[in-house]
């Protein structure tokens, strides 16, 4: 056996800061915070290749003597925690880890100077070992440069990735502290060249609306709320406004930039039955809560947390996203598609010309997935049931749009598919199979919610559905839960369910398909995920297989039921899958086809 000895001072800083160090945006990250947390008003940063050649952070802040200066660059030396009360943590750092690490494996040079002081101070560390220190110029703050980041370690310099990836990496770790810090200005270069640049004291909104995206400005919604001593600030994105990656989600938890499991799991149940499977959330949110709940000591990184009630975090988010989303249910971000406005731009008119397009292509989504056209129905000596008015409203026919109709009247039907309405401010288009799936869901969801047991209809011969044993046996678990909501299942042998009565809202679809989705969304969602969400998961599906398909005749009265039902329910600008209900094409936009502006 090998002697045991004890490893070198040197050796074990650059162990440790494998840890704290993993990559040039880590080493900004950490310098960025120690200049927040010394009270900066103003912070520059500059980077060289990435941050791979050189990193350059100045601040206005509070600034260093020589002495302190020198015990900064010693592991595990701080200003920021007075006691040994670690619970209570009030800043972004407090390890004392991050200079020493720093230094360990790069060239760090550090300067500093109090604002009583007439001159400032400098000192310089190679991977380790103080090589220069004496007299600076600077005005009060601190100014850190690292230089050749793992120069003496190449075998952590050759995983390092190129320099456009590393500076993606420091521009989202700038990003994210500048928008926990609305009241901090932040600018930041890349060699040479001015990558972001925000203000000091700017609001909270648009701050988030600048870094994140501009189109949040019109197409977010403000979050303020408050649940005991917890606050949940920030801006939310509408469904409609979403991305195919979850890369634009920021989550902060007491001005701390994290990445923390449970908050993206809580956004992804807030916008459950708002948006498809493959589609993400665009926001930004600020949990505020008691220093004590929260556990920051996880990873020396800090980028991980743990709550003490994470129950209460996540209902206290999901309701808090769904309240502010609700408020705004008439919304939406979807705007006709630029390549399809363009198809309507006047051309010469030829003989040979081939036929223009449909209107239901004006507005064709690029990315929207395809629809689902029922086979026309035939006649069979029965009308389909009209839409039912909304509640508490008697269904007026109105020739000219009203103010207290913002989705207009109802002029016609196109493909089938479309609704064609005339509002005071222009024409709006509604995709007659997305609005009714919305407005079937929020009814459904509205009589879980006050415990009344929805109408069901009794099928005159029960249908019998095979599925595989464990999801027999899922279905079975939830008969109850279901059962509250109009569907009558009971178990009819080890692999086969008996439906006998489904819920009115459905009206006639296919009870296997049904039960079969229900079953799969109840595999997929089953613990994972709260009992409410599995709910609205299963309630989703529901009101798909019963809302009026694409390809059904409406007559104008039940075009404009839809039309004053969807003014009235919450989130009707968008259905259960995030797509939108309805466009509008504003009267200016008309008078740009033809010319007339």
């Amino acid at each position: 056996m090998p002697a045991i000895r004890r490893l070198p001072d040197t050796l074990i800083n650059r162990i440790a800061a494998g840890e704290v160090v993993e990559r040039p945006a880590s080493a900004l990250k950490e310098l960025v915070e120690n200049a927040i947390d010394a009270g900066a008003t103003s912070i520059a940063v500059k980077l060289a290749e990435g941050g791979l050649a050189g990193i350059e952070v100045t601040d206005d802040g509070c600034g260093m003597d020589p002495a302190e200066m020198a015990l900064a660059l010693e592991r595990h030396a701080t200003s920021k925690l007075p006691d040994e009360h670690i619970e209570m943590v009030a800043t972004l750092g407090f390890r004392g880890e991050a200079l020493p690490s720093i230094a360990s494996v790069a060239r760090l040079t550090l300067e500093s100077r109090t604002r009583d002081a007439g001159e400032g101070w400098r000192r310089v560390v190679d991977h380790g070992v103080v090589v220069e220190e004496g007299p600076a110029a600077l005005p009060p703050g601190t100014r850190i440069r690292v230089e050749d980041l793992f120069g003496k370690i190449p075998a952590r310099r050759k995983f390092l990735r190129s320099a456009r990836s590393e500076y993606a990496a420091c521009l989202d770790v700038v990003r994210r502290l500048a928008m926990a810090r609305p009241d901090i200005g932040f600018v930041l270069e890349h060699d040479g060249r001015r990558a972001l640049a925000v203000q000091p004291r700017e609001e909270l909104a648009a701050r988030v609306a600048q870094l994140v995206a501009r189109e949040l400005a019109q197409d977010g919604v403000i979050i303020d709320l408050e649940r005991g001593a917890a606050r949940l600030t920030g801006v939310a994105g509408l469904p409609t406004f979403n991305r195919g990656v979850a890369d634009h989600q920021y989550l902060f938890v007491n001005g701390r930039p994290v990445k923390d499991r449970l908050l993206v799991g809580a956004v992804r149940g807030a916008y459950a039955d708002m948006l498809a499977r493959d589609r993400h959330a665009v926001l930004a949110l600020f949990l505020d809560i008691p220093p004590e709940e929260v556990d920051v000591n996880v990873h020396p990184a800090k980028t991980e947390v743990r709550f003490r009630d994470p129950a209460f975090v996540r209902g206290f988010i999901v309701s808090g996203l769904r309240h502010a989303l609700e408020g705004e249910g008439r919304r939406t971000a979807q705007a006709p598609a630029a390549p399809a406005m363009a198809n309507w731009q006047a051309e010469p008119i030829s003989r040979a010309a081939e036929p223009a397009p449909s209107l239901s292509s004006l507005f064709a989504r690029e990315y929207a997935a395809p629809v689902v056209r029922d086979a026309p129905m035939a006649w069979r000596g029965e009308q389909p049931a009209p839409l039912a008015p909304p509640s508490g409203r008697a269904e007026q026919a109105v020739d000219a749009p009203q103010a207290d109709h913002p989705l207009g009247v109802a002029r016609g039907q196109v493909a089938n598919t479309y609704i064609v309405a005339e509002a005071e401010d222009g024409l709006v288009i509604v995709d007659q199979h997305a609005a009714h799936e919305r407005l079937v869901l929020e009814r459904l969801k509205s009589a879980g919610a006050q415990g009344a047991v929805a109408a069901s209809q009794a099928l005159l011969i029960p249908e019998v559905v095979e599925l595989d044993e464990p999801d027999c046996d899922r279905v079975e678990a939830a008969a109850q839960t279901l059962a509250g909501f109009g569907l009558a299942i009971e178990r009819f042998g080890p692999t086969a369910l008996l439906v006998r009565a489904v819920p009115s809202v459905l009206g006639k679809g296919n009870v296997q398909a049904l039960v079969r989705d229900i079953a799969d969304d109840l595999a997929q969602n089953g613990a994972a995920l709260l009992l409410e969400e599995r709910l609205d998961h299963v309630l989703a599906t529901m009101a798909c297989h019963g809302s009026v398909r694409a390809g059904r005749a409406l007559s104008v009265a039940e075009m404009n039921a839809l039309l004053r039902e969807m003014e009235v329910t919450p989130r009707s600008g968008q259905c259960n899958h995030g797509r939108p209900t309805w466009v509008k094409l504003a009267h200016g936009d008309i008078e740009k086809l033809f010319g007339r502006r």
